[in-house]
């Protein structure tokens, strides 16, 4: 039998559903993801730590789980919101239903709601807190959700990520690439690992002079949750990283703290942009790219232009907003969205070649 759930936004909707996943209650930032396909990657993406993710397609579950689908151990979102859910599956090669993954995993979720009704009002009200509960009354929710943390100036890096060293791809690579976890997905690895590297990951905190011990030929800076304007240690480290010249690419979390670490602020955007089919345009070739993204801050457009030494290279073409850069006097660049793609389209996966093409080019130049 079918057991009721709320969802209660900060600013007071309340929508009455059907739980799904684990009994329980729930809180975090309500933010939606377009994609029409891969809700278990977007599940198991460290990005969206103290999240609750409303998904626009209007199925979720139909094709089940499978281990192989996931961009790290488990699912670190809060909880999900969906319009319509499946407890049976498709795919014959799915090891468990999503009901069984939530239930295993301990999220909670609710569904039979009018996501597209609830993805408005995110989209016209802005990213808020919200909660989820088959357990508490809407009185008691009232009161809980003044619990959940904002997102703005949380640090939640350092929760995600990997707590010792671990190596990725082939030991034969002659590219040894130090990576700094802050929530990184597995395939960036898959893909740095694609193009002939061998990653060492190091946790979030990985002082530079640390990472240096590997003698790497270059640093990766990933993908994670919380605000970048408080990770004081990250931005600390890719200084140090663009002071020593050393190649350096940065993916979302890490584009933010390159641009940080260069004095260019960043900013809470209204709803953020998550999904897979995204417009950014390569400023540098002038294509267009149909892009991958899961971000809720963003770096300053005015900051970027004033600075000499830092050159825009994507933009965004649906608000302009900044999408990648690159220092003019250093071996530097990184991207606001996710070439790795998964889930999502291919088109943006060149930057992990122009990154080893920067590399080698570094590892060619003679020591002055």
């Amino acid at each position: 039998m079918s057991k009721k759930a709320y969802l209660l936004l900060q600013d007071g909707l309340l929508v009455e559903g059907t739980l799904v996943g684990a009994p329980g209650t729930t809180g975090g930032e309500i933010c939606f993801n377009t994609g029409m396909t891969g809700y278990q990657e977007i599940y198991t993406d460290p990005s969206y730590y103290g999240q609750i993710v409303v998904t626009t397609a209007a199925h979720i579950g139909n094709y089940g789980t499978l281990d192989a689908e996931q961009e790290s151990k488990g699912p670190t979102i809060s909880g999900i919101v969906v319009n319509e859910f499946s407890r049976e599956f498709s795919r014959l090669t799915a090891s468990e239903s999503l009901q069984q993954y939530l239930e295993k995993h301990n999220i909670t979720g609710i569904s039979d709601v009018d996501t597209r009704m609830i993805v408005r009002h995110i989209r016209n009200k802005g990213a808020m807190n919200a909660l989820i509960s088959s357990e508490l009354s809407p009185e008691q929710m009232r009161e809980e959700i003044k619990k959940v943390p904002s997102m703005e100036g949380l640090e939640l890096a350092s929760r995600v990520s990997t707590r010792e060293p671990y190596y990725a791809g082939n030991p034969d690579n002659e590219i040894r690439i130090a990576a700094l976890d802050l929530g990184i997905k597995k395939s960036i690895l898959t893909n740095l690992a694609r193009v002939g590297c061998y990653i060492k990951v190091f946790p979030a905190r990985t002082s530079f002079a640390e990472m240096e011990k590997w003698n790497p030929h270059g640093y990766f800076i990933s993908n994670g949750p919380g605000d970048p304007a408080v990770m004081d240690y990250a931005i600390t480290t890719v200084k140090e990283i663009l002071a020593a010249d050393k190649p350096l690419f940065g993916i979302c979390l890490g584009h933010q703290l390159l641009a940080l670490a260069c004095g260019i602020s960043t900013y809470k955007m209204h709803h953020g942009h998550r999904g897979l089919n995204h417009p950014v345009k390569n400023l540098l070739t002038g294509l267009g790219e149909m892009t991958s993204q899961n971000h809720g801050f963003a770096v300053s457009e005015k900051d970027v232009t004033s600075h000499p030494d830092v050159e825009v290279t994507h933009i965004h073409l649906n608000d302009n907003t900044i999408m990648g850069i690159r220092l003019k006097s250093k071996k530097a660049f990184s991207v606001q969205y996710h070439p790795e793609a998964s889930p999502g389209p291919h088109d943006s996966r060149y930057l992990f070649d122009e990154f080893v093409k920067m590399v080698r080019e570094s590892a060619a130049q003679p020591v002055s």
